[in-house]
């Protein structure tokens, strides 16, 4: 249900006035027996803001659409006057070829099922509908014996549509057929630990060697595969596909580049992360078009519900968490602490995870590790994409890469020490030890650090860490402009130059970065910290707030707390797209903050009108703060979003 919500929540994002605006829905297999008996009704105080849901359908298979419920959508769509459009007209439109229809609704039908062609097929003709159908060529090509892992069960050659079957729908007039890969829609080994992740995004890893593909094997191998589904198609359609349908949704630059050289010019995903107001989703080109998956059969209620609303605002709850608490030299100890973790995860329904991919085991404030692959740093263990996936696929949360700015010591003392900033003669050394962003090899090194980490693993965006300062004390050199906005400004950029880096592979990334609360209540202060909140707005996704009363030394927290909030709603649209981060330790004594305490914190910040929170450390091991006393106060269930 919570997958259904999120992906309704943003089909309004998808319809905004313009000549190539559409919605694109995506289906999987049409059956005539899909299971709504069971049902699960919502919490009271759910049901109250999404009325079109009474429950949770509990079939086998998620992603099914009963044919009824097809039938309706599809008259619905016709009686409340949208127009469900081509790929041709799509491609017109956004190439200024042509105009679309307001309104405008492309169908997709992923896998090439074969209830495409005996139950989605006459309901297209019967309403003179267009649709795009996307084959896996393997599973088109299967065997009379052979079988796929579909999930609910495993499929035969009778489950996919034949050939011949996708020619007559695409002699029609009414059908085009698009590649959903030729053998990528599976998952492959990505770490040592055995995580299988989607094919298309992955650079394989090889047990035998311990080695991982490069850039040129992956894209080879993409290549291979794109090359032999497009020759199929061609061979059994007359004609090579337009479109590529990412298996996932998930899809790298130089995956979509090699499609495109195939003729492939629109490619679309699945990629659709929780809204929050003054972010946008989807593409006016042909690349990275998002589509709207229909799971858990939805009745024509549920699709008018969604399409009569903008936008469904999603609280943010999140958790920063250490990824040295995880680690141990023990593989067995280290599979027990994920396990806890993920346990813990899974019943605070959190939304976002950020998540540590560097390592300070020395407790330095320096990342002199990392938890990753990486040519430049020494790694600790190959763990960050394990965690990563295990808490995507398992706990359906957001996975931010938690990584550093500046903050880095290099294994090269000669070269951390020619990098690294200095102070101004007279100065005491700041810590943590970071690198001078001024200087190119400095930025050409931790450039190089963020796209191995995005080579890596699958993450939905990067937490920005909090060592992103420059101080009024910091020798940055000639290069280096002025205290003030012009600093500020500058840091910014050069972390949109490091986003740009993660978007080699990972393109749809969201970013979030640490605010100190001082630049917040003292705005003035901008020229020791190099950091400004209406900045910050402009610049990334969210902005993780710290909200930190022993961190800033604050003799009244309470008061501190709603003194930050107010200056927070102080700034136009800041509330919707600040995180509150609470601290669940005090560092002034390294002793942890009475979780009652820190519930009577978020509390506060909530009365006053904060929507979004999260909190930093989490210590799994000993339950900090206790999960009981914690979870009223702080999971996104308990306190759904209520303001657009």
């Amino acid at each position: 249900m919570k997958k259904l919500l999120l992906a309704l929540g943003l089909i309004a994002a998808c319809l905004r006035a313009g000549a190539t605006d559409v919605t694109v829905l995506c289906y999987h297999d049409v059956r005539d027996d899909v299971d709504a008996s069971k049902v699960q009704t919502l919490p009271r105080d759910q049901s109250a803001i999404y009325p079109a849901w009474s429950g949770e359908h509990l079939d086998p298979d998620q992603y099914a659409t009963s044919t009824r419920n097809l039938a309706s959508q599809f008259d619905w769509l016709r009686t409340h006057g949208f127009n469900v459009i081509s790929l041709q007209q799509l491609i017109d439109a956004r190439t200024g070829r042509g105009q679309l229809p307001q309104k405008a609704v492309l169908l997709t039908f992923d896998d090439g099922l074969s209830s495409v062609y005996t139950r989605v097929f006459p309901l297209l003709q019967a309403f003179h509908y267009h649709a795009v159908v996307a084959v896996v060529g393997a599973w088109a090509d299967l065997a009379a014996n052979g079988k796929v892992d579909y999930g609910p069960r495993m499929f035969t050659r009778s489950d996919f549509a034949t050939w011949k079957e996708l020619r007559e729908m695409q002699d029609s007039g009414l059908v085009e057929v698009a590649s959903h890969t030729y053998n990528m829609h599976v998952g492959i080994l990505a770490n040592p630990q055995g995580n299988l992740i989607p094919a298309a995004v992955t650079h394989a890893y090889n047990p035998k060697t311990g080695q991982y593909e490069t850039d040129k094997e992956y894209e080879a191998r993409v290549q291979a595969d794109l090359v032999r589904s497009s020759n199929e198609i061609r061979a059994n359609l007359g004609h090579a596909p337009r479109a590529i349908f990412w298996p996932y949704g998930a899809y790298t630059k130089a995956g979509d580049a090699i499609a495109a050289s195939l003729g492939m010019v629109a490619s679309f995903t699945l990629n659709l992360p929780v809204v929050l107001p003054g972010r946008t989703f989807g593409t006016t080109g042909l690349e990275a078009i998002p589509r709207l998956v229909m799971t858990s059969n939805p009745d024509v209620s549920s699709l008018a519900w969604s399409m009569r609303h903008i936008t469904l605002t999603t609280n943010v709850r999140a958790v920063q968490v250490d990824t040295d608490y995880i680690y141990d030299p023990d593989p067995a100890q280290e599979e027990r602490n994920l396990s806890a973790l993920l346990d813990r995860i899974k019943k605070m329904n959190v939304s976002q995870v950020w998540l540590q991919a560097f390592a300070d085991p020395n407790g330095t404030d320096s990342a002199s590790a990392v938890y990753f692959p990486s040519h430049i740093m020494p790694m600790r263990a190959d763990l960050f994409s394990r965690v990563a996936w295990q808490l995507r696929t398992r706990c359906g949360v957001e996975v931010y890469a938690w990584m550093p700015m500046l903050a880095w010591r290099l294994p090269d003392a000669a070269e951390q020490a020619r990098l690294q900033i200095h102070p101004v003669a007279g100065a005491k050394p700041e810590t943590p030890v970071r690198l001078n962003p001024f200087l190119p090899d400095s930025r050409r090194v931790i450039g190089d650090l963020y796209e191995e980490m995005a080579r890596s693993a699958p993450i939905s965006g990067i937490l920005f860490h909090d060592d992103g300062v420059l101080r009024d004390t910091d020798d940055l050199g000639p290069h280096a402009p002025p205290p003030g906005p012009q600093r500020t400004q500058a840091l910014i950029d050069f972390s949109h130059e490091l986003t740009t880096r993660v978007q080699i592979w990972r393109p749809e990334i969201s970013t979030a970065r640490n605010l100190f609360a001082e630049p917040v209540l003292h705005p003035e202060s901008e020229k020791w910290f190099a950091q400004s909140l209406p900045a910050f707005l402009a610049n990334y996704d969210e902005v993780a707030l710290m909200a930190m009363p022993y961190l800033e030394n604050a003799p009244r927290s309470k008061a501190w707390l709603r003194r930050l909030e107010r200056k927070v709603s102080e700034v136009p649209g800041a509330l919707g797209r600040t995180v509150f981060e609470v601290q669940a330790e005090d560092w002034r004594t390294s002793e942890p903050v009475p979780t009652r305490t820190l519930t009577l914190q978020l509390r506060t910040l909530q009365e006053r009108g904060a929507l979004h929170l999260a909190y930093y450390p989490d210590d799994f091991h000993k339950d900090r703060p206790a999960l009981m006393l914690l979870m009223p106060a702080f999971s996104a269930s308990n306190f759904p979003a209520l303001r657009p």
